[in-house]
């Protein structure tokens, strides 16, 4: 299985603080945002990782992680080009993957957990994800759950019906690209990772498990202190 860590994006929501940084560049307790999932990822075993980021934040990015020597990974660096989505920047993989699973993560995810667990868990074929339950299940994409499955999941919803987030990890087989090139923009004009998601939903192919420990995302201000609290011990 290879490793993917999605770093892009403009951080728009924890301005000023990221008017001049990437956010994955910023602590959270003692190592930047990023070191967080590129560790997460080689202590599950996973020790090829791509990382993709935007034009104007790879050259810091890469001068704080270089090749991943030092971390005891082998880092590959990409370049999205323009925001486009989760999905788009998946597609950005394809040649990287290989014959191989690709295990995605967010890079502003922060886990309490242990990976290896979730990761040896992967059927092999299909797609996995993790859910935690959360207070703000708006701010996330959110599983509709019918016992062992996934029924549905809906991007943000304002009205949400489940307070199950489907947190930033997501395991995929090599169907995924194929899989993003059938995929419409949504109203935001992003391709989705909860329509991707949905089409392993559809064929029966979605297996998910369940986040014991505390999960947070670090893209908002609330948020990237909560995580911040969390890795330090000072939070629920």
């Amino acid at each position: 299985m290879k490793g993917m860590i999605l770093a892009g994006g403009t951080g728009s929501r924890m301005a000023p603080l990221t008017t001049a940084v990437n956010k994955h560049l910023l602590p959270i307790g003692d190592r930047p945002m990023l070191q967080h999932g590129v560790e997460k990822l080689r202590d599950a075993g996973i020790t090829e990782i791509l990382i993709t980021t935007g034009p104007d934040a790879i050259g810091d990015l890469a001068r704080l992680l270089g090749g991943g020597s030092d971390l005891g990974v082998e880092i590959t660096w990409r370049v999205q080009d323009r925001p486009g989505g989760i999905s788009q920047a998946i597609a950005l993989a394809e040649g990287f993957t290989g014959d191989d699973a690709l295990c995605v993560l967010l890079g502003d995810n922060i886990f309490e957990d242990a990976l290896d667990g979730h990761v040896a868990a992967y059927p092999g074929r299909g797609a996995r994800v993790l859910l935690r339950a959360v207070p703000d299940p708006e701010r996330f994409g959110v599983a509709d759950v019918d016992g062992d499955r996934i029924v549905r999941i809906v991007e943000k919803p304002a009205n949400p019906t489940s307070n199950l987030a489907v947190t930033g990890l997501y395991i995929y087989d090599g169907t995924v690209f194929d899989r993003i090139r059938t995929l419409k923009p949504s109203a935001r004009g992003e391709l989705e990772v909860s329509d991707l998601n949905q089409t392993y939903v559809d064929d029966g192919t979605l297996t998910f498990g369940v986040v014991e420990g505390w999960w947070t995302d670090a893209g908002t201000h609330a948020s990237y202190a909560r995580a911040n609290a969390l890795v330090r011990g000072d939070a629920d």
